[in-house]
């Protein structure tokens, strides 16, 4: 369907679904990741001699809290490419 001179509009109908569910999934697995390494290392905290081990599940799960934006922006990206795959068609 044509919007105006410069803006086709496409519907990438299914394999948008598909890229889409795909991208919640792993965003899904990464949250539970970082919960799971939070939890842990707040439990660590209880106890002197496992505080170091603590603090590096700190530190993993602020490293899986850099991947949310990631996949966010690899989500968009990947759309755009098969926006742009199809509309070349």
């Amino acid at each position: 369907m044509k919007t105006d001179a410069n803006e086709v509009e496409l519907d990438l109908g299914q394999r948008h679904i598909i890229i889409q569910r795909r991208y919640e999934a792993l965003g899904a697995l990464n949250d539970l990741l970082i919960a799971l390494l939070f939890l842990i290392g707040s439990f660590f905290f209880l106890y002197g001699s496992l505080v170091e081990d603590g603090t590096w599940l700190f530190i993993a799960g602020s490293a899986l809290l850099l991947i949310k934006p990631v996949l966010k922006v690899a989500s968009l990206v990947h759309v755009r490419r098969v926006f742009n795959s199809i509309e070349k068609i």
